[in-house]
C-alpha cells in the first residue's frame, strides 16, 4: 500500500505551506543522491519525498488528495508526481535546497551543475465524444527544438559550469553569500563551442516529430495533460521540456455530457406512449434496446446503468439518462380530431397523476443523487 504523503514528509494533515516545505527539505537533504551514492533505497525515498511535495505544495492538488487520497491521481497523465525522474526533481525544486550542497543545489551525480530545462510545447487535441468516453491514443506531428547534429558545448568560463555565480555582500549582520543565475550562459552552465550549419545561436534546430499521446478515458473539455520530456530540448546537458496537451471535445449531435453522466432526448409518438413499444438507443459503446411500458408519461427519465463516462480517478462509471418526450401531433385529420373529441370525456384521458409520477424538481433531484 502506498505511503501517505503527509507521513512521507513527517508533517501533520493540518500543516502549513511553510511546514510542508520545511519537511520536504529535511527529507530530501537526508536522502539526496550526493549524500547516498549508489543507495537505491535512499533514491527511492528521495523521489517519494519529491512526489509528496509536488502534490501537497499545490493547493488544488492537495485538496484533491485530502478528499480522495492517492486515487485522485492514479492513472491520469499530468497529475501527481508518480512519473517524476531525477531531472524533473532537480529542475523543479532545486531552489528549496539553497546552499545545502556546496553553493547552489547540485545536479544528479554531484557535479554542482543545476541542469536547465527546455521550454514546454503546447498542443491542442480534438476528441469526439466516443474518444472521450473510451480513451484513445493520438499521434500528432509537432516541431521540436533539438540539438543540431555535431553541436558541441564547453563549460562556461564565468561560472565554471555551475550555472550560478556567487556574490558576497556586507550587511549589518555580516558577510552574506548568495547565488544568482550566471548571465554569461543564462544558467545553462555551458556555452556553444561548435555551431553546425543551420543551427541557431544556441546550437538548436527545429525538427518535425510524430508524438504518440495516450488520452485516458474520462477526460473533460479544457483539461490539460502533460507528456514528460516531449517539449523542446535544452542546449548542452539540459533536459527536455514537457508537452502540454489541451483537450477539446467536439459536441455530439444528440448526446450531451454532464459530469460522468450522458443525456439523450428520446421522442416518441402519442400512440407509442399509449400502447408501449421498444426503442433502439445509440450509446457510446453500441446500441441498447429498451422497453417503453404502455402509458409512459412525457418527462419520464430512464437510467441506463454504466452507459456513461468512466471516472478519471477510477470511481466507477456514470449512467446514460434517457429523457422521454411524447410528441403531440400539431395537425390532425378530420377523423383523428373526431376520435380525440370522443375520448375527451373519458376518465382515463383526464390527467390523474399518482405519487409515482414525480414532479420536475423531483426528477432533477434524482439526476444529481
Amino acid at each position: 500500500m502506498k505511503e501517505d504523503y503527509y507521513d512521507i514528509l513527517g508533517v501533520s494533515k493540518s500543516a502549513s505551506a511553510a511546514e510542508i516545505k520545511k519537511g520536504y527539505r529535511k527529507k530530501a537533504i537526508a536522502y539526496h543522491p550526493d549524500k547516498n551514492p549508489g543507495d537505491a533505497e535512499a533514491e527511492k525515498k528521495f523521489k517519494a519525498a519529491a512526489e509528496a511535495y509536488e502534490v501537497l505544495s499545490d493547493e488544488q492538488k492537495r485538496a484533491k488528495y485530502d478528499s480522495y487520497g492517492h486515487a485522485a491521481f492514479d492513472g491520469s497523465q499530468g497529475f501527481g508526481g508518480g512519473g517524476m525522474n531525477m531531472d524533473d526533481i532537480f529542475s523543479q525544486f532545486g531552489d528549496i535546497f539553497g546552499s545545502a550542497f556546496g553553493g547552489g543545489f547540485g545536479g544528479f551525480g554531484g557535479s554542482g551543475h543545476r541542469r536547465t530545462k527546455g521550454t514546454n510545447l503546447r498542443v491542442k487535441v480534438n476528441l469526439t465524444l466516443e474518444e472521450m468516453v473510451l480513451g484513445v491514443e493520438k499521434k500528432i506531428k509537432v516541431k521540436r527544438k533539438k540539438q543540431a547534429p555535431g553541436v558541441s558545448y564547453a563549460n562556461c568560463k564565468t561560472c565554471q559550469g555551475s550555472g550560478q555565480t556567487m556574490r558576497i555582500t556586507n550587511t549589518i549582520l555580516g558577510r552574506m553569500q548568495s547565488a544568482t543565475t550566471c548571465t554569461s550562459c543564462n544558467g545553462a552552465g555551458q556555452t556553444l563551442r561548435h555551431r553546425p550549419s543551420g543551427a541557431d545561436s544556441y546550437g538548436m534546430i527545429s525538427e518535425e516529430e510524430t508524438v504518440s499521446i495516450k488520452i485516458p478515458a474520462g477526460v473533460e473539455d479544457g483539461m490539460q495533460l502533460k507528456v514528460s520530456g516531449k517539449g523542446n530540448e535544452a542546449p548542452g546537458q539540459g533536459i527536455s521540456g514537457d508537452m502540454i496537451v489541451q483537450i477539446s471535445v467536439k459536441d455530439h449531435p444528440t448526446i450531451k455530457r454532464e459530469g460522468n453522466n450522458l443525456h439523450f432526448d428520446l421522442y416518441i409518438s402519442l400512440s407509442e406512449a399509449v400502447l408501449g413499444t421498444y426503442k433502439e438507443i445509440e450509446t457510446v459503446g453500441g446500441s441498447v434496446r429498451i422497453k417503453l411500458e404502455s402509458g409512459i408519461q412525457s418527462g419520464k427519465i430512464l437510467r441506463l446503468k454504466g452507459k456513461g463516462i468512466p471516472s478519471l480517478n477510477h470511481y466507477g462509471t456514470g449512467d446514460m439518462l434517457v429523457h422521454v418526450n411524447v410528441w403531440t401531433p400539431e395537425q390532425l385529420t378530420k377523423e383523428q380530431k373526431q376520435f380525440f373529441e370522443q375520448q375527451a370525456t373519458h376518465d382515463n384521458f383526464k390527467p390523474s397523476p399518482k405519487s409515482s409520477h414525480k414532479s420536475f424538481f423531483d426528477k432533477v433531484k434524482d439526476m444529481f443523487s
